[in-house]
């Protein structure tokens, strides 16, 4: 058992996915011995894509928010000094970034187009909802003011826990009822509360007025894989002195008297440090801690969290004669009559590393219940009869697809995954996509999750503020500003 000696700014981060790496490119800038440990061959996360039949599949990059000149995405990446080094092209300039198809006749042509600009989507709700004016206007406020909190950088650098403080915690669905909005109108609404994975009627407002004004800024895909971009911020901590421990997962957190102390790894090397980051799941965190390190209360609280769903993707192949790049997403959007969604889908086609071939990507919602045969890891094996199942509603999802995009010419399955193989892949329990459900009637106990009740022992992540890039690498500046002091935070770490 090799173990190492430490020092007051040695630091060990677990997880390597976008709220590892960034958390500890900010510590490394500030003279931090910054190691961190990935339990996979590579680095990355859900930031990071996989190749089949030569073509990148995406994971959790589909499309990027805010990223334009000021805006806050891009002053994180200029922070962190990857912007040039990640390509990406810009969306909505033929005035469609997102094109919501909807079941229901709330929406007399059926579609709504998310386009970019906080004008220009105040001019597509008007026209589309004539009647409804009104109550437009009033979500529109809001909207602005968000905007401008949100690229000023205030909620990085406030001394006040503004997440509490914003009379923005009330749900989505209670403020457009409290409106007397329509059902048509309240479905529009919804859909950015849906790719955060938390339902409009549980969704604070707080959390759907930043997913809606990132995008709704600016929007931007890559033009590089994923994988590409993993590396790039893998890199970048590196050219700090950083480094990363690839292969090896923490098998336990070490701790004296709740004094952090290091990690053990499933190599059983000891690793020591005052100061331990997981960047993984809290209940990860939880299931690594030796029994009796927290209190009962803590632990009750961290277990019980509700986590949002899972996802189920398919990535297939099409004859890129047939089937161009399509500049914007697509959603296919089953609503109530209520306007509530109880189910979304996601649809892009881009080009492929294969000039004749483009890449379909469907996402939709995991539905656990349809993958519980095989949920217990020991028990459940995953043989012919899940790539069977698999198989099926892939196939489902393609036809579905096709009623939407015309017939498919070339179609080839490249790959398809459920919420197991994230769970397994990234250690996110239950296969959640967004971790922690951000609801209204969990916001409370989700509340401060960067700090624990062990001396040295914090967690980063899409847990600690808000999921998505732009959520996650919030929650990674929050978490160092928790760990050095907002005077230190404030004058030390500086985002232009």
């Amino acid at each position: 058992m090799k173990t190492n000696a430490s020092s007051l700014k040695d630091v060990l981060i677990i997880g390597s996915g976008i709220g590892g790496l960034t958390t500890a490119i900010i510590l490394a800038n500030l003279g931090y011995h910054v190691t961190v440990i990935e339990k996979n061959r590579l680095p990355g996360g859900l930031t990071r894509s996989y190749t089949r039949n030569g073509i990148e599949c995406s994971i959790g990059v589909h499309y990027l928010g805010s990223l334009d000149e000021g805006q806050i995405l891009r002053r994180f990446f200029d922070y962190f000094e990857v912007t040039s080094k990640i390509p990406v092209e810009r969306m909505g300039q033929n005035g469609v970034i997102d094109r919501y198809l909807f079941n229901t006749g709330f929406i007399k042509t059926g579609t709504f187009d998310f386009p970019e600009g906080f004008d220009a989507y105040e001019h597509n709700l008007k026209s589309t909802f004539p009647e409804e004016q009104k109550q437009i206007s009033a979500i529109m406020k809001p909207m602005r003011q968000a905007a401008e909190k949100l690229h000023s950088l205030d909620l990085l650098y406030s001394t006040q826990n503004d997440l509490l403080l914003l009379d923005q915690y009330k749900p989505l669905g209670e403020i457009l009822t409290k409106l007397n909005c329509s059902p048509g109108l309240k479905s529009v609404l919804s859909v950015p509360s849906c790719w955060i994975g938390v339902p409009a009627e549980e969704c604070p407002v707080f959390y759907h007025n930043m997913a809606l004004v990132s995008y709704l800024s600016s929007s931007w895909r890559l033009k590089c894989s994923g994988s590409h971009m993993a590396d790039v911020f893998a890199e970048r901590l590196k050219s700090l002195g950083g480094s990363i421990i690839q292969g090896d997962k923490v098998k336990k957190i070490l701790v004296d008297s709740r004094i952090v102390k290091g990690v053990r790894l499933k190599s059983d090397r000891v690793l020591k440090a005052p100061l331990i980051i997981g960047a993984v799941h809290p209940k990860v965190v939880l299931d690594m801690l030796p029994d009796g390190a927290v209190k009962p209360s803590y632990k009750k609280r961290i277990s019980n969290l509700k986590n949002t769903f899972g996802i189920f993707c398919v990535h297939a192949e099409l004859d890129a004669a047939y089937h161009e790049e399509i500049p914007y997403n697509i959603f296919k959007i089953d609503t109530d009559k209520y306007g509530n969604i109880p189910d979304i889908k996601f649809y892009q086609i881009r080009k492929s590393e294969k000039s004749e071939k483009n890449i379909l990507t469907i996402l939709t919602s995991g539905k656990l219940d349809l993958w519980s045969k095989w949920k217990d890891r020991k028990t459940g094996r995953r043989g012919k009869d899940y790539l069977d199942k698999k198989d099926k509603h892939s196939i489902q999802l393609i036809d579905e697809a096709q009623e939407i995009l015309g017939p498919f010419k070339g179609l080839k399955m490249l790959d398809a995954y459920t919420p197991l193989t994230i769970r397994d892949w990234v250690n996110s329990p239950e296969g959640s996509a967004y971790g922690v459900l951000r609801s209204s009637g969990q916001l409370l106990a989700a509340a401060l999750l960067n700090r624990t009740s062990i001396k040295g022992l914090f967690l980063a992540g899409q847990n600690v503020v808000a999921p998505g890039v732009i959520g996650t690498i919030m929650g990674s500046f929050r978490t160092v500003k928790t760990i050095i002091g907002s005077e230190q935070f404030n004058k030390k770490v500086l985002v232009s």
